[in-house]
């Protein structure tokens, strides 16, 4: 129960507009505890901000949770029964549960949500991280909001850099060493292929051999892929990631005439310097087709939507891809868009910005500048016990601070990736996040609590409060998870201080702050969830 969405209701009867983004809250709790300033209505009614507030302040009818309401100045200020209102909320987050926070926006559609997404052949390294957990948490959030959501992980295992693979391997394989340690192998011989431009005509020739259906090198391939797979599959289950469909470029391969003959029909393709295009105006020009006849990306991308479409009758489709792409989505859609796709519209590029080094600079895998995830994570776990973290819970704490150092920031923007940053037990990280839940739970460990409060103190109020939005956020997320995260951790600085503030056990008021503590625990579990992170019951 936010209380902004619950004045929103009452002022719905009589003020049409969105007021959504102007509801305040007083730094003065005299000054009420939601305001709504009525500038922006000034305009339209022709009347001052004040006699505006005078007139409105006779026609509002409160609801039970509001008991006063006054006009000061430009603003209304409402007051809430604090003690039906922290009584009400706590009922409810205690009969939810886990269910407490989930919205019904999403019933009865579906969204498709594409990430991860990494390269055959080349190991799962940093470079995908970010993709991996921006879009788990996105399909989580979907999820929670009531959308039926189909998580799928499209493989990257066709196209030129196949070409280099094969050669490599060909030139300067080892079998013992393709058995050993079988993805690193093939990942060397990629960097070793890219940094000699000597090799890049061989290359190609190589991967249209390999669209031809040569055999030998087609066999070869299909190694190379399901050794990568296998790999991909044992760190997402140790990150604890899971899709419901692994798809891949060359699946798409018979289909590729089918959309170039269709582009055809529609007159959008043209022969530009031997190779097919479709021209977009002020978004340049999408390249369907080489002068050499081997299909591209963008050839493959607008197949795999069609199909997608067709099978899941998507009313959403999100692309989690890095911002290099932004030309490329809007590339895509666009030209979807002139086949008479209506479902184009429907389709999201959320672009997430690169992680950067602890010297801000990039990680790059055709100069052999990259971190392998398996290694990332055997490290963080490492560390995280020499931080006398318990060994059975080191990996949840280890999880944790990867995921949440990524997710606090913005998808968009670049982040830097500092695991010794991310590991510690102060400040805004996500081991942070999990001592306030384990200290919380070493509070009220097998002790029951009441739902009846006669006095409350401002730092229970202000706990109360951040709960209560918890629904809002969610709902207000689905493209953006570092807003569930920064409400995590606004959410433990408002517990914590209540922590400091007010005795739990042994106090007047001990059956109610036992309840105010397992609500708490409750939202923040729920809060963390969407993020993919464990809770831990202790440190």
């Amino acid at each position: 129960m936010d209380i902004k969405l619950e004045l929103i209701k009452v002022l719905k009867k009589v003020i049409k507009e969105d007021i959504s983004n102007i509801i305040e809250t007083p730094n003065d709790f005299s000054k009420g505890d939601v305001a709504l300033p009525c500038f922006f209505l000034s305009k339209k009614m022709r009347k001052s901000p004040n006699v505006i507030a005078e007139e409105l302040v006779g026609k509002i009818k409160l609801s039970k949770i509001f008991f006063r309401v006054v006009n000061e100045g430009p603003y209304l200020n409402f007051f809430v029964d604090k003690k039906l209102y922290s009584e009400s909320l706590i009922k409810e987050i205690l009969s939810e549960k886990g269910n407490y926070g989930k919205n019904k926006i999403g019933k009865s559609k579906n969204v498709v949500v594409e990430y991860s997404s990494p390269n055959i052949a080349k190991s799962f390294g940093i470079g995908h991280l970010r993709s991996t957990l921006i879009g788990n948490s996105i399909a989580n959030i979907h999820e929670f909001n009531g959308y039926k959501v189909i998580r799928m992980n499209y493989l990257g295992d066709w196209g030129t850099p196949f070409g280099k693979i094969l050669l490599g391997y060909e030139k300067f394989g080892d079998a013992k060493l393709l058995k050993k340690d079988p993805v690193k192998h093939l990942f060397n011989l990629y960097v070793k292929m890219s940094k000699d431009d000597k090799f890049d005509s061989e290359s190609k020739e190589y991967f249209k051999k390999l669209e031809s259906g040569d055999k030998k090198l087609v066999n070869q391939w299909k190694l190379f892929r399901e050794l990568s797979i296998k790999e991909f599959k044992e760190i997402y289950s140790i990150l604890g990631v899971k899709f419901n469909v692994y798809s891949s470029e060359s699946m798409y391969n018979n289909k590729l005439d089918d959309v170039v003959n269709s582009l055809k029909k529609k007159k959008l393709l043209v022969e530009d310097d031997g190779a097919n295009v479709v021209k977009l105006d002020n978004l340049g020009v999408a390249l369907i087709q080489k002068s050499d006849g081997s299909s591209l990306y963008m050839t493959r991308d607008i197949a795999t939507a069609i199909d997608r479409y067709k099978k899941y009758k998507f009313d959403k489709m999100i692309y989690e891809v890095g911002s290099e792409q932004k030309l490329h989505f809007r590339q895509l859609f666009k030209v979807l868009e002139l086949m008479g796709h209506k479902w184009s519209k429907d389709c999201v590029h959320v672009a997430h910005g690169l992680y950067l080094d602890k010297d801000g600079k990039k990680f790059a895998s055709r100069k052999g500048k990259t971190v392998f995830m398996k290694d990332v994570l055997n490290e963080t776990v490492k560390l995280a016990k020499k931080s006398k973290v318990s060994s059975d819970v080191a990996l949840d704490v280890a999880r944790a601070a990867i995921f949440y150092g990524d997710l606090k920031n913005q998808p968009s923007k670049d982040a830097i990736f500092d695991i010794d940053n991310f590991l510690q037990f102060s400040g805004d990280t996500g081991p942070y996040l999990l001592y306030t839940y384990a200290r919380a739970n070493s509070i009220i460990s097998g002790k029951s609590g009441k739902v009846s409060v006669d006095d409350l103190d401002v730092c229970e109020i202000e706990l109360i409060k951040k709960m209560g939005e918890f629904s809002s956020v969610v709902e207000n997320s689905m493209l953006n998870p570092s807003l569930v995260s920064h409400y995590s951790y606004e959410l433990c600085q408002k517990f914590n201080e209540f922590y400091h503030a007010c005795k739990v056990i042994g106090s007047s008021n001990e059956k109610f702050r036992i309840a105010l503590v397992k609500s708490f625990m409750i939202v923040l579990k729920n809060s963390l969830s969407l993020l993919g992170i464990n809770v831990v019951k202790r440190m």
